[in-house]
């Protein structure tokens, strides 16, 4: 059984594509391009479930259209519609020296100064060009490269230098 530590969310499945299985997959993360992965993790009401791909192609910088092993018509893509997608830590540990936004969520934080844990990542905002960490109590920290000082992939500790009274406000 795959647990929700093993996994991190990648996108999420869009409608239909055509009449032979194919669906639209929304990512995030296109790590399932530069790794050597064979599947894909669906959240199916609410149970994480292995999805074989068989091939995939993109239409942007954003979106692809999958076709997974035994997903053969139109009427079993769309059943998928809504589906978040995930990928497996261990094939991104092993792809990247460097880890992807979307896999530092459920990171924890710790402030260098005072060596103390701040939180766990609850998201990656990008939508600004000032990336920001969404803690699980709703802080916000900035995601410069010039405050994190070490990630610790094995252990999911990054350790970051905050600025005086950042975590104040």
């Amino acid at each position: 059984m795959i647990k929700q530590e093993e996994v991190y969310r990648i996108g999420r499945l869009g409608k239909a594509h055509g009449v032979k299985g194919e669906v639209s997959l929304q990512f995030d993360d296109d790590i399932f391009d530069r790794t050597d992965a064979d599947y894909l993790v669906l959240d199916v009401d609410g149970i994480l479930v292995p999805f074989f791909i068989e091939e995939y192609r993109f239409r942007s910088d954003t979106v692809a259209l999958m076709k997974f092993c035994d997903i053969d018509t139109q009427q079993r893509a769309s059943e998928l519609t809504g589906c978040d997608v995930y990928f497996p830590r261990a094939l991104a540990d092993e792809a990247d020296d460097v880890p992807t936004l979307a896999s530092l969520v459920g990171f924890c934080i710790v402030d260098a100064q005072a060596a103390t844990a701040v939180g766990r990542i609850a998201a990656v905002d990008d939508s600004t060009a000032n990336l920001l960490f969404e803690l699980e109590d709703g802080r916000l920290i900035p995601a410069s490269a010039e405050l994190i000082a070490n990630i610790d992939t094995a252990e999911k500790v990054i350790t970051m230098t905050l600025p005086n009274g950042l975590l104040d406000l």
